[in-house]
């Protein structure tokens, strides 16, 4: 081989690539739509892990005490909403 024969080896590849170059890219594109639909499934069907699950949970209901004891106190020197929120415990429906 020299060459010259490579040389008209690859460009004969070439030319029957660029005829087929729209095929080309329809493959390529089914495969990564293919790929992202799998992976897609995958992550669909997949299950925290318990350590996750506790750790995220941990973290978001995370309310510092002293809110909670001005939360209660606030509650607790309003007569009237006490009454509503009694009321409203007992009937929810009435006006």
């Amino acid at each position: 081989m020299n060459i010259h024969t490579l040389q008209d080896q690859l460009l004969n590849t070439l030319r029957k690539l660029l005829r087929a170059r729209v095929i080309l890219f329809l493959l390529l594109v089914a495969v990564v739509y293919g790929f992202l639909i799998l992976r897609i499934n995958t992550l669909k069907n997949a299950q925290p892990s318990t350590g996750a699950a506790v750790s995220q949970i941990n973290s978001s209901t995370n309310i510092d005490q002293a809110t909670i004891d001005k939360i209660t106190l606030l509650q607790d020197n309003s007569v009237s909403v006490q009454a509503l929120f009694n009321q409203a415990r007992q009937n929810p429906f009435h006006e």
